[in-house]
């Protein structure tokens, strides 16, 4: 339940969600990796729809959106400094979590995120609207950048044998033992050698979510992470191929489990399996 979670405010239900969708101070925005197959499909009624790779990420270069680029969606759509932003998404809520992160790090302070996203929402037959909807722009600023959530790869390698640094991969069992590049179904990424970082401690992502998409109990968290060594005194790094995937850990950390100190290498996989003289492992190694 939510009120057992160390930040209860960061979610809202399915029912908060729908009991707000007049309030005119509360901003929803559904973040899709494909727009045109969920969003415009039908989504909550008075939505927002970002694009995950398209909104959340620089287009020039492999970054997260600049200022100017953020500010520009967050004032298109209706979103003021003050406004209560509701965020949800598709793929177990992994891409909003990504955008909360992106968020968070740019300062936006009345954040949250509606437990179970898309799929809880169309899987309770609750209505949705294929209308996009247009809200007065406002003039959205953006805050200097917390960097205090983000990892760099320098910043691993440094402290590569660092006692006090947990490094969190949150992938699949197959691109953890160094199989596979992305996830098993998915197009296999062109990252030049398959591993792991050195010392990192395996949770897949989604087994932090139960069966509809939602959020597991506090108990069943703390066992999961705990259970593989991940402790809440030491400071956590997670990543994944992309950063995506590692930021739903670290909304479980940081958020459900109250974990101080946690951190999202979003150069992840994709950056390190390419750069030169940092060390992998892998199973067979």
């Amino acid at each position: 339940m939510s009120e057992q979670y160390a930040h209860p405010e960061a979610i809202v239900s399915t029912q908060w969600v729908a009991d707000h969708l007049g309030d005119q101070d509360v901003i929803v925005a559904e973040v899709d990796a494909d727009l045109d197959a969920n969003y415009r499909k039908g989504h909550v009624p008075g939505a927002a729809g970002w694009g995950l790779h398209t909104d959340m990420e620089d287009q020039v270069r492999r970054d997260l959106p600049g200022a100017p680029q953020l500010e520009h969606l967050l004032s298109n759509s209706g979103v003021s400094n003050d406004s209560t932003l509701v965020l949800y998404g598709d793929g177990n809520n992994r891409s909003a979590t990504w955008a909360f992160w992106v968020l968070k790090y740019y300062g936006h302070s009345n954040l949250r995120l509606m437990n179970g996203g898309r799929d809880k929402w169309t899987g309770e037959a609750r209505p949705i609207s294929t209308e996009e909807p247009a809200r007065a722009a406002t003039n959205y600023r953006v805050s200097p950048p917390d960097e205090g959530l983000r990892a760099t790869k320098e910043y691993i390698v440094e402290r590569l044998d660092d006692p006090s640094l947990q490094v969190l991969d949150t992938r699949t069992a197959e691109e953890f033992r160094g199989e596979l590049t992305s996830a098993a179904g998915s197009p296999q990424s062109g990252i030049y050698r398959k591993g792991r970082i050195p010392g990192a401690v395996h949770v897949p992502w989604d087994d932090g979510a139960g069966d509809d998409g939602s959020f597991k109990s506090v108990d069943e968290l703390r066992s999961l992470y705990e259970g593989r060594g991940i402790e809440g005194d030491l400071e956590t790094v997670s990543y994944c191929r992309l950063g995506v995937r590692a930021s739903y850990s670290w909304f479980v950390l940081k958020y459900l489990l109250g974990y101080a100190s946690v951190r999202v290498y979003d150069g992840s996989w994709t950056e390190w399996g390419n750069s030169v003289g940092v060390p992998i492992e892998t199973d067979s190694a």
